[in-house]
């Protein structure tokens, strides 16, 4: 495996620390405030101190490679350190590194102009707001992102947004102030050229937030997924990010780094339940012997070490490469990845609760929540059928060029 930076080492070896001194030990006490809240949208006290002392440690916004914006790391550099925010729900938010701010900092960083980037980059930057990624509706399939209705009309110096949109991301939390949305401004344009995303005001008259969604019971407060419906929403012309027709553009240039994020995290998640169901077969007898002693458990224990070193390493040989030769020429390992690295975790949690018994399925544990969390991988930033799609018509443009 390639050496990261001498910064990047730095920073992983901080992160470890900050992780086990402070944001581990946080955990139970994030459930705590949070059960006992009036509010089940609005943040624990306990996380305005955390995103304080990663701040005062030089642990924040890690993310953003070749930007001035973030910490100048690159993607391979950046994915170690994710990895380790992904080990726990809530260490992504302490450092300002969590999904879906990160894709539209970045969206933000590339495509918006001076002014977009003053009123609400900067904020996002300092942790002062949240924000929401708006494209997925509930009327179309999705997947096909063209065939997403939403529109956004011109009319002077204003466009009018309507439309119903799902799956809004963090558009649930009290401090969401923003959303990023995709509609379409030119039916009669070239396919891919019909789509623009523009920036939209949470607090816009029209916009109505309808009701959160819930994830295999778990309705993921107090960041929530929402559904929601743009009614008539006038906003400025100037909102309008990088040009009208260029949403798919903007689209391809924040999932790559989005995928890489992501799939780091769930990685994360894998190791840490596998160190669970380590940690727990260890420590219970069953028939008068560790459980650890049994075939099937430590079958169970190597095939997750196997399927997570594949992960990594896959998944790290895309970021190397988009960082070499550019998003587009690691297209197929970025695809792979999307696949890959959420089936994987799957199996580790699945082995995990297993191991753990009754425990394993209820709130006692973190597996039961990250299961229904990574299952929703499957389909976030496109589902594994358009990927598995994607891989064979690269392998076959590939194998054909073989061939001559």
């Amino acid at each position: 495996m390639l050496a990261l930076s001498k910064q990047a080492e730095d920073l992983h070896a901080r992160l470890l620390a900050f992780m086990d001194e402070h944001v581990y030990p946080a955990e139970p006490v994030y459930e705590k405030q949070h059960e006992e809240a009036e509010d089940r949208w609005a943040w624990p006290p306990i996380m305005e101190e955390l995103k304080a002392k990663a701040k005062a440690e030089g642990l924040w916004n890690l993310f953003l490679p070749e930007s001035d914006y973030g910490a100048g790391l690159s993607n391979y550099d950046y994915a170690h350190l994710c990895e380790i925010m992904g080990r726990s729900p809530i260490a992504p938010i302490v450092f300002n590194c969590s999904a879906p701010d990160t894709g539209n900092m970045e969206v933000l960083e590339r495509y918006g102009s001076e002014a977009q980037k003053k009123q609400w980059l900067e904020p996002l930057l300092e942790g002062k707001i949240k924000s929401c990624f708006s494209m997925t509706e509930p009327a179309v399939a999705s997947s096909d992102a063209t065939n997403i209705a939403t529109e956004i009309k011109r009319d002077g110096d204003e466009y009018i947004v309507n439309g119903r949109k799902w799956w809004s991301s963090g558009a649930m939390a009290r401090n969401c102030k923003i959303a990023i949305v995709m509609g379409k401004n030119d039916p009669n344009a070239e396919k891919h050229r019909q789509q623009s995303m523009i920036l939209v005001p949470l607090d816009a008259p029209g916009v109505t937030i309808e009701r959160p969604l819930h994830v295999f019971g778990y309705d993921h407060a107090p960041k929530g997924h929402a559904e929601i419906h743009y009614d008539n929403v006038r906003v400025p012309a100037e909102n309008l990010i990088l040009g009208e027709g260029r949403g798919f553009e903007i689209a391809q240039g924040r999932l790559g780094p989005g995928r890489i994020h992501h799939c780091m995290r769930t990685i994360g998640i894998a190791e840490r339940a596998l160190e669970a169901m380590c940690e727990r077969v260890e420590n219970r007898e069953a028939f008068g012997r560790k459980i650890s002693e049994f075939d099937s458990i430590r079958k169970n224990i190597a095939r997750s070490r196997i399927e997570i070193e594949q992960a990594r390493l896959l998944t790290l040989k895309a970021a190397k490469m988009m960082d070499e030769v550019g998003n587009k020429e690691a297209r197929q390992e970025i695809a792979m990845i999307k696949v890959i690295a959420p089936e994987m975790a799957l199996n580790v949690l699945d082995r995990a609760i297993q191991a753990h018994g009754a425990m394993g399925v209820c709130q006692d544990t973190f597996l039961a929540s990250a299961w229904a969390n990574v299952r929703t991988l499957r389909m976030a930033d496109g589902p594994d059928e358009v990927h598995l799609d994607s891989i064979a018509k690269l392998e076959l443009r590939r194998q054909r060029a073989a061939r001559g």
